[in-house]
């Protein structure tokens, strides 16, 4: 099949895979049933004019377009990869801008895009385990980025019943038409301008466990089989 994978590389090709990525987002959005707990949370920072920035696993990215319903702006770093440039395509047409680049290779370019974005009023979105793993487990990137930019972060846990969980490292959660679906928002997380390593490090952990254990109960409640943490040895890497 390489006259299909010649057209799909070429521009006109990405440019119909995204109106088809597109329109199956706006189809599970509009025709499943979503419900949004403790979105009070987010709504009193907005309220308040506080810029903050929403932590959510890189498996659940496709379900974002659906805990989104505020009129205050939002931009999500995305990778500057090819597939990264294919969502970030792909969720424009829901008000949803991007942050091309990662917080945590290379990440000083996006890092000064993202706190010129939240001085800007602006809120961000960041998978902590992004963009390529290991799966579930936060990096110093999101911390890093929350110092900087004097933001809170916002956990967000997203999940829903009828669902196909891919085989990619993330275990890609892509939802079913006519699903049902729950969004959790967790308290937000202050950093402090001023911290340590360790400091650092156990704020890693906190919203490494909390958004576990959002996912968690997402995925019990709605009957779904748990995905585990990537298991990572000393120094974070896959094992």
């Amino acid at each position: 099949m390489r006259w299909a994978k010649k057209v799909l590389r070429s521009s006109l090709g990405q440019k119909l895979l995204c109106l088809l990525i597109s329109g199956y987002l706006l189809f599970i959005k509009t025709t499943g049933n979503w419900s949004i707990e403790s979105e009070d949370i987010p709504k009193e920072l907005i309220d308040k004019n506080q810029p903050f920035i929403v932590a959510f696993w890189h498996g659940r990215l496709l379900m974002f377009i659906t805990a989104w319903k505020f009129s205050s702006p939002i931009s999500i770093v995305i990778s500057q990869h090819r597939d990264g440039k294919l969502i970030s395509s792909s969720v424009a047409p829901f008000g949803i801008s991007s942050l091309a680049g990662s917080t945590t290779r290379g990440g000083s370019q996006v890092l000064r895009k993202l706190i010129r974005t939240v001085k800007n009023g602006q809120n961000v979105g960041i998978t902590p385990d992004g963009p390529q793993g290991p799966r579930m487990r936060a990096t110093a990137g999101v911390i890093e980025a929350a110092r900087l930019s004097e933001a809170p972060i916002v956990p967000l846990a997203l999940s829903a019943k009828s669902a196909i969980t891919a085989s990619s490292w993330d275990r890609l959660l892509i939802p079913l038409p006519f699903c049902r679906g729950i969004l959790l928002w967790g308290s937000p997380i202050f950093v402090p301008r001023n911290i340590d390593k360790d400091q650092v490090t156990i704020l890693i952990r906190e919203l490494e466990d909390r958004l576990n254990r959002m996912t968690h109960d997402l995925d019990s409640r709605l009957g779904r089989p748990l995905i585990e943490p990537e298991k990572v040895g000393i120094e974070g890497k896959p094992s």
